[in-house]
């Protein structure tokens, strides 16, 4: 990439993954050989969000054009162009989220999540209750029943897809939440804030249980994501690092700093086996 990474999001099968850069690319690298295996132009290079679907044919991205755009990766001729677009939000696309090949999850900064029909391209539900944008939303793997949003109104809530309500709204943070992601079990979610406080939300206790903080710490969050166990909590910083969490304790108990600038995206794979970080240095880092 040649400008600031925005996103990135891992395949299912833990060997690709997608980046978003305001370069105006979407990229798809192979992880084991790091080599690129498609570069993407967008029709708009402000980009917010990417996302790849679960089954390996499709990725997305959105972000100042308020348009989900989804491009079908194995087209018979090899070329890829836009098979989709979302338009339907009044603000720009901060996340996006494939459930499957034919429904789509976003948030918005028009204070609103949306769940589309792709094979459409129309809104069937809108999840509106929000007072500000939101920035992120997560749901647990292998369950398209509910998921949670974060938002700029300092908020969490929790929402029933079939229905489009909201079932539960978490306080705890004093400043706009980035970033939001399901704990494994699906029972838990940890937010990252501009508070410098990540929260572990207990969705049967309705509130959060753990913060994870230090004094010394007086940055935004703006990405979060758990191991495959759930044991540790991974947590992209404003000052360029990456602490890692103990999820149970909320001890800090490593940092991985090799970045130049904000870590602006994370991602762990489905395996567990490895970690990328995206940042505003233009590059994607790979850990083991």
């Amino acid at each position: 990439h040649l400008a600031k990474i925005y996103a990135l999001h891992w395949s299912s099968d833990s060997r690709s993954l997608v980046s978003a850069s305001q370069d105006g690319k979407l990229i798809v690298w192979d992880a084991y050989t790091t080599n690129k295996t498609h570069a993407i132009p967008l029709r708009s290079s402000w980009v917010m969000t990417c996302a790849y679907a679960p089954s390996g044919n499709h990725v997305a991205s959105g972000g100042l054009d308020n348009v989900c755009s989804i491009y079908h990766l194995n087209t018979r001729d090899g070329s890829i162009r836009v098979s989709q677009e979302l338009p339907g939000h009044d603000g720009y696309l901060s996340c996006c989220r494939f459930l499957d090949d034919t429904s789509m999850l976003t948030s918005s900064g028009d204070m609103t999540c949306a769940l589309w029909d792709i094979t459409t391209g129309q809104m069937s539900t809108v999840f509106a209750g929000h007072s500000s944008d939101v920035m992120s939303l997560s749901f647990p793997s292998g369950s398209a029943k509910y998921f949670a949003s974060a938002s700029c109104d300092a908020n969490a809530k929790l929402w029933d897809i079939r229905s489009g309500r909201c079932c539960q709204t978490f306080e705890g943070h004093d400043n706009d939440i980035n970033a939001v992601e399901f704990f494994p079990n699906g029972n838990a979610f940890a937010t990252g804030s501009d508070d410098a406080t990540c929260r572990l939300f207990d969705i049967r206790a309705g509130q959060d249980i753990i913060s994870y903080s230090r004094d010394i710490i007086t940055c935004g969050i703006t990405s979060v994501y758990f191991s495959k166990s759930g044991r540790l909590l991974f947590a992209g910083y404003d000052d360029f690092n990456c602490n890692i969490w103990d999820a149970m304790k909320g001890d800090r108990v490593g940092v991985l700093s090799g970045h130049d600038n904000r870590v602006s995206c994370l991602g762990v794979t489905g395996d567990g086996r490895a970690l990328s970080t995206g940042s505003w240095d233009s590059l994607v880092k790979l850990w083991n």
